[in-house]
């Protein structure tokens, strides 16, 4: 299969460098979520490795050669970066069938990608005439309709109800398990977080993090515990807590929070001690909040925002 490989990638406009020389690698068999505030460099990149903008230094490649020399693209490379740019007097079902078409496919094949994208019933509908959540289906059909070995995506869930938005997450999975590279750049960190594997995170045009998922929240999130017992045996927890060398922290709500250890460790504990717990889970940093302090003095416009941690219960 076929990797996106962009090395040293540099662009300017005037005196702004919106891409300062980038080099990474997307590679087949996973979901790359591409992050970054706005004005870091993405939808630029994105357009760099297209051949849709001129780099004024390094390359960008798909599968060894840039975008350009590549026979049948759209077989080979499938893209949303707009779904308002189709023709809004041209039914859904014309505008697949034009780039079908241009691009020597069967009408067979527009048919199935209508399905796919949920769009089958309303392909004679003009598109002008479609919400922003049936266009970006519509987009996502267009990038499906090569069977491309490489797809890339810019804001895909944009407009999506929870059923659309789940059904672009498992179509992302599936294209990834297939053994296809998968590119998607978007600005919703939880939704990011359920279907990314890898991450590729920019600020100010450059390379920020280049890491798997798990490993990118492990490298940002301290060991911490929540537990709860009965009150009748929350002084016990605090001595055989502190007996262990653990600190705990009371909150307002009975519960305790434990500082440096993990939910198994705390159980064992409390096992061994003979205390029933009621409540037990292990701390993590959601990818928001790694995010917004890998990307902290690196963003156009900041605000003092923190985003909560998610609970994982033991």
């Amino acid at each position: 299969m076929t990797s996106i490989d962009v090395n040293e990638l540099t662009k300017d406009y005037g005196a702004t460098r919106a891409v300062d020389r980038l080099t990474f690698s997307v590679r087949p068999g996973r979901v790359t979520g591409f992050l970054g505030p706005n004005g870091a460099g993405k939808s630029t990149t994105m357009r760099l490795v297209l051949g849709l903008d001129r780099p004024t230094g390094g390359t960008a490649t798909i599968g060894g050669r840039a975008y350009a020399a590549l026979d049948d693209p759209l077989r080979r490379v499938g893209v949303l970066l707009d779904a308002q740019a189709a023709h809004g007097s041209r039914t859904a079902r014309d505008h697949l069938l034009a780039l079908a078409t241009s691009n020597g496919m069967s009408g067979t094949r527009v048919e199935e990608v209508l399905d796919e994208a949920g769009l089958a019933h309303v392909g004679g509908r003009r598109i002008k005439s479609f919400s922003l959540g049936m266009r970006q289906r519509l987009g996502i059909a267009a990038a499906l309709l090569g069977d491309p070995e490489v797809v890339m995506l810019d804001e895909p869930s944009n407009g999506l109800d929870p059923e659309g938005i789940i059904w672009i997450r498992e179509l992302m999975k599936r294209l990834a398990r297939q053994g296809r590279t998968v590119l998607v750049s978007s600005h919703l960190m939880n939704e990011t977080s359920s279907f990314a594997d890898h991450l590729i995170v920019l600020g100010r045009g450059r390379l920020l993090a280049d890491v798997p998922m798990q490993e990118f929240l492990d490298s940002r999130s301290r060991l911490r515990v929540r537990v709860r017992v009965h009150a009748s045996d929350a002084a016990r927890l605090e001595a055989a807590l502190s007996r262990n060398g653990y600190r705990p922290d009371q909150s307002q709500d009975g519960g305790w929070t434990v500082e440096g250890a993990r939910a198994h460790e705390i159980g064992a504990l409390a096992a061994t001690a003979g205390i029933p717990v009621l409540q037990l889970m292990d701390e993590q940093t959601t990818l928001e909040q790694a995010y917004l302090d890998l990307t902290a003095g690196a963003a156009e416009f900041e605000s003092a925002v923190l985003a909560p941690t998610t609970r994982q219960e033991a």
